[in-house]
């Protein structure tokens, strides 16, 4: 097994993936006491070379030639939920987004291998292979590894990368590489990686659209984000969420404002860390119409709202089970609720293949041209 700890054999490993059309990717990290991700290990799978790769080893300047891999828009790279890999990349490379991008997870809601099928569960189904799950719990930032510890992270890329091909001729066969496509480039959108302090509040459920909750929704959001980011910890160990929501609805000021609030640590008030919130709340609060965030609103719903989620619900996974795909893939639970209320409303469901597959007959059921009937305990969709 070649493991890569040095600059030139990784800038040569790199050659051989360039000249792949595929590669499949997939890292270890710990996140669990750190704000940023701790890359440990790097495993790239093409067809005639793989390799791990030692981030921990290497100095920074290093992994450039596996960024140039990640941008190569002729080699596609293939990933296991994606999400968190991508964030890492993203960011340790200075904004290169892995491209053509291949996401088995979401490959596998195409192919009706529900929403979330677990990786192993997704090689054996494709190559009737068992994974092993032996050092599933492994410190990857421990050194050195073991034979049999790098053996198992070498896996996960080695069933990746000869499962593709197989999943791909299924899609293709059933005309749906272009749904994947779709969700694919929402999810190199970089937007969503984004670790801006001043947009933290985007993450949080918004709970009120007054100017002041706003800002002060934004306000905290931010400098626990500030203060994550500076030590390097989980935002949780700044402030918990819940005590982030109670600040945005009781907007304090002062130290004695804090003392009264009950998701927020006794003593934090007079803390250093409580005096630069409130400062940061005041001068928030101060200019709220300027800096509190725009929040669009939707039409109101209708009165009859909530039995017509309901009803979209059911015609949902009917059409999803027809067309053999994870409900999810076709639309949200927002979805529903924006069609309930709009015919044209701004959201996927009513884009594209979904459209076809969904959103006409969805809006057929809202106006009343479609019905849905039970026999013998099966839906059944009808036209009235």
């Amino acid at each position: 097994m070649d493991v890569i700890t040095e600059g030139g054999p990784l800038k040569e490993f790199c050659k051989a993936l360039l000249e792949a059309p595929h590669v499949a990717v997939d890292t270890e990290f710990m996140r669990e006491t750190t704000f940023w991700p701790k890359l440990c290990l790097i495993q790239a799978a093409a067809p005639g070379a793989e390799a791990v790769i030692d981030p921990i080893a290497l100095a920074p300047e290093d992994l450039a030639p596996l960024w140039e891999v990640m941008a190569a828009a002729h080699v596609t790279k293939i990933f296991h939920a994606a999400r968190q890999d991508l964030e890492i990349f993203f960011k340790l490379s200075g904004g290169v987004m892995p491209a053509p991008l291949f996401d088995s997870q979401i490959g596998a809601m195409a192919c009706g291998l529900g929403d979330s099928i677990a990786y192993d569960a997704l090689v054996q189904h494709f190559l009737k292979r068992r994974v092993d799950k032996s050092h599933r719990f492994t410190d990857w930032a421990r050194r050195p590894l073991s034979e049999d510890q790098l053996t198992y992270a070498l896996a996960d890329v080695t069933h990746l990368r000869d499962l593709y091909p197989k999943m791909r001729d299924k899609l293709e066969g059933a005309g749906r590489l272009r749904w994947v496509d779709e969700e694919h480039a929402a999810l190199t959108d970089p937007a969503i990686y984004d670790t801006e302090p001043e947009n933290a509040w985007a993450r949080l459920k918004v709970r009120r659209t007054t100017q002041d909750y706003l800002a002060a929704l934004r306000a905290a959001a931010a400098w626990r984000d500030r203060q994550a980011q500076g030590r390097d910890v989980p935002r949780a160990r700044i402030l918990k969420d819940d005590a982030i929501y109670e600040i945005a609805e009781q907007r304090p000021r002062t130290a004695a404002a804090f003392e009264k609030l009950r998701a927020v640590p006794r003593g934090f008030g007079n803390s250093r860390m409580g005096q630069e919130l409130a400062a940061a709340l005041d001068a928030a609060l101060t200019n709220a119409a300027d800096y509190a965030p725009v929040i669009e609103r939707g039409p109101p719903p209708p009165s009859s709202g909530g039995a017509t989620v309901e009803l979209l619900k059911v015609l949902l996974r009917h059409e999803a089970e027809s067309a053999g795909v994870a409900p999810r893939l076709i639309a949200s639970a927002t979805d529903l609720e924006l069609i309930a209320s709009d015919d044209d409303a701004e959201c996927r469901a009513l884009k594209g293949w979904r459209r076809e597959v969904f959103g006409e007959r969805a809006l057929a059921l809202k106006h009343g041209r479609l019905a849905l009937t039970l026999e013998r305990g099966r839906v059944l969709v009808k036209d009235t």
